[in-house]
């Protein structure tokens, strides 16, 4: 492959994520592996962009993309960072969920859901109208990532392989930290989590 095939450039988690290109695991990649140790460093990592004060950028590494029309991306390093911020999102999304069934500000916060959810997660083809997923997971991690997750419906713990525990067990801790974050923040708890998930699509940011 010649050399002038390749492209480098640096961009937001927002710019990447957040412009209708879509993106999927090769099916062999290997599973997701992250655990705690991980999890714990990406956290500090946010929340050093997200607090007052904090800095204004940080840098998550590189992103080795494929994609034979620059729509449709194939991830060939990256998959366990990019898809740790989408189980991160999809806490936010669950914590905006449980202040609506509290009722707290629900209207309001739907329209949060329903935006973050458009930009992050998954978008209606306006041709089609069918939803389609912005991050697709390999073969042994996909299933579990559409059906339980993304719906954020109720998470089963039996049956499944280890890195589909991987997943529930990542979304389950982020959604504790993403919780106290929030009653931490003060204030409207629904402007907190729609500002968690804006301000950290704008610091992080990968070389592509």
């Amino acid at each position: 492959m010649s050399a002038t095939n390749f492209k480098t450039e640096n961009s937001t988690y927002r710019k990447l994520i957040g412009n209708g290109l879509t993106y999927r695991i090769p099916r062999f990649q290997r599973d997701y592996s992250w655990t705690e140790d991980e999890w714990e460093d990406l956290w500090m990592d946010i929340l050093g962009t997200i607090q007052k004060g904090g800095e204004p950028a940080h840098y998550m590494g590189y992103l080795v993309l494929q994609s034979q029309d620059d729509k449709n991306f194939d991830v060939i390093d990256g998959q366990q960072r990019l898809t740790t911020l989408t189980l991160i999102v999809l806490t936010a999304l669950k914590n905006l969920k449980r202040l609506i069934e509290e009722k707290n500000n629900p209207e309001n916060n739907q329209q949060r859901i329903e935006q973050i959810r458009q930009t992050y997660i998954g978008y209606l083809d306006p041709v089609t109208l069918v939803s389609r997923s912005k991050l697709t997971l390999n073969r042994n991690n996909d299933h579990y990532f559409q059906t339980y997750l993304v719906p954020l419906g109720h998470l089963p713990q039996r049956g499944f392989r280890a890195s589909e525990h991987s997943l529930r067990k990542a979304f389950e801790w982020f959604d504790k930290r993403v919780r106290e974050y929030t009653k931490k923040a003060g204030g409207d708890e629904g402007v907190a989590l729609a500002s968690l998930v804006e301000t950290m699509s704008d610091r992080l940011f990968f070389t592509l």
